[in-house]
């Protein structure tokens, strides 16, 4: 299996190692030098709910987040 480094630098995997590896655009990937004419390249994986909004709604607890108390102070004048 070949492929061709673009003008832009950019390699395109052929579609049987995409659907082998199940990649999809916009996944991140470490590149390595292993020697003078070797490249390894490795899917870096992250887990499901890597954001916070996504951490808290992942949680096996339930939670409620409790009412704001009213501001009593007056405005201040400018």
């Amino acid at each position: 299996m070949t492929t061709v480094l673009s003008q832009k630098g950019q390699i395109v995997l052929p579609s049987s190692v995409r659907e082998q590896m199940h990649l999809e655009p916009g996944q991140d990937f470490e590149v390595f030098i292993d020697d003078d004419d070797t490249i390894l390249l490795r899917r870096i994986s992250r887990p499901p709910n890597h954001g916070l909004v996504d951490h808290l709604l992942a949680c096996p607890a339930p939670f409620t987040v409790p009412p704001r108390a009213k501001d009593s102070s007056s405005p201040i004048d400018l």
